[in-house]
C-alpha cells in the first residue's frame, strides 16, 4: 500500500500538478514562495520515486510469503535501482553545471573583447559591458566574474532612469544566483524519462525569476521606469505571432508592473508552509506503516 501511495504521489506531481500550477495566476503575487513550491514539487517527486523503489520489493515479498534469501535479493535490487536514480540525477546536474560554466566563460571572454563601456562610464557598475549594435539587448552573464551586458541599441531607446531599472533587474539575477536555480531544474528535466518529462516547470520558474528581479528593480527605481523599459524593449524586438508562451510571459510581467502590486504576506506564508509540508510527505508515508507495525509488536 505504501508503494502505491508513493507511486500515485509521484505521478501526480510529475504529470498533473505542473500543468495546473503553470496555468495558475496566484504565483504572480508570491513569486519567491512559488519558486520554493516548484522546488518542493521536484524534490518530492524524486523522493516518491525512491520510496516506491525501496518500499515495493519489501511489500511484494511479504505478500508472497517469500523466504529470507528472496527478500535479501529484492532489497539489494531495490538499492541498486535507487542508486541508479540518484547517480543519474547527479550526473545530469554535473553535466548541466559544467556545460553552463564553459559556455559562460566563452561568452564572458567575448563580451570583454567587444566591450565599449569606457564610453559610458557614467552608468556605474564595474561589471557592465556595452556592445556595438542597433538591436536592443540586455542580459547578464552569471558566474564568479559576472557581467551585465547592454547593447548600444538599449542606450538609444531608453532614458537614464529606464537604463537604471534594467541594470537593477539584471544585477538582481546575478546577486540572487538565479542561474543555479535554473540549472537545477534543467538537470532534473534532462534526467527524467521522456514520458514523465515536462518543460512547464522550466518555463514557469524562469518567468517567476524574472518577476522576482522585477520586484527588486521596482523597489529601487520605481515601477514606471521598469515598465517603460520593458515596453520599449518589447516594441523594439517584437515577438513572432506563433511565440505565444513568450508573449504571455511578457504580458504577465507588464500587468504586474501596471498594477499596484504588493507582496501578499499571507499567501507567501501559506505557499511556503505547503512547500515544506509537501517535501516531508513521502517520509511520512514511508514512516507511518513502519511505526504502526512497531507499535503492534511493542510488548504491553
Amino acid at each position: 500500500m505504501t508503494a502505491l501511495l508513493l507511486g500515485a504521489l509521484g505521478l501526480t506531481l510529475s504529470l498533473v500538478v505542473p500543468g495546473l500550477l503553470a496555468r495558475a495566476r496566484w504565483p504572480d503575487r508570491a513569486p519567491v514562495a512559488a519558486v520554493l513550491l516548484w522546488q518542493s514539487i521536484t524534490l518530492t517527486a524524486v523522493l516518491a520515486a525512491l520510496g516506491v523503489v525501496l518500499a515495493a520489493p519489501e511489500e511484494v515479498t511479504r505478500a508472497a510469503g517469500s523466504g529470507q534469501f528472496a527478500a535479501e535479493v529484492t532489497v539489494i535490487g531495490a538499492l541498486a535501482v535507487a542508486a541508479v536514480i540518484i547517480v543519474r540525477l547527479l550526473l545530469s546536474l554535473i553535466g548541466v553545471s559544467r556545460r553552463s560554466r564553459a559556455r559562460r566563460a566563452r561568452h564572458r571572454l567575448l563580451v570583454d573583447l567587444l566591450d565599449r563601456a569606457e564610453q559610458h562610464r557614467e552608468l556605474g557598475p564595474d561589471n557592465l559591458r556595452i556592445l556595438d549594435g542597433a538591436l536592443p539587448l540586455a542580459y547578464c552573464v552569471p558566474g564568479r566574474e559576472p557581467r551585465v551586458v547592454l547593447s548600444n541599441g538599449v542606450l538609444q531607446v531608453l532614458d537614464r532612469e529606464q537604463v537604471d531599472a534594467v541594470l537593477a533587474h539584471e544585477q538582481t539575477h546575478l546577486r540572487h544566483r538565479h542561474e543555479v536555480v535554473m540549472e537545477s531544474f534543467t538537470a532534473f528535466y534532462r534526467a527524467v524519462p521522456g514520458p514523465l518529462r515536462s518543460r512547464r516547470p522550466l518555463d514557469a520558474v524562469h518567468l517567476l525569476l524574472e518577476m522576482i528581479a522585477d520586484d527588486v528593480a521596482r523597489r529601487r527605481v520605481g515601477a514606471a521606469p521598469l515598465r517603460a523599459a520593458l515596453e520599449q524593449l518589447s516594441d523594439a524586438v517584437p515577438l513572432a505571432d506563433d511565440v505565444k508562451p513568450e508573449a504571455d510571459a511578457r504580458g504577465r510581467r507588464l500587468a504586474r508592473l501596471s498594477s499596484s502590486h504588493k507582496p501578499s504576506v499571507v499567501l507567501n506564508a501559506l505557499v511556503t508552509a505547503a512547500a515544506v509540508g509537501l517535501l516531508v510527505l513521502p517520509t511520512v508515508i514511508l514512516v507511518v506503516p513502519w511505526l504502526d507495525r512497531a507499535l503492534e509488536e511493542w510488548p504491553l
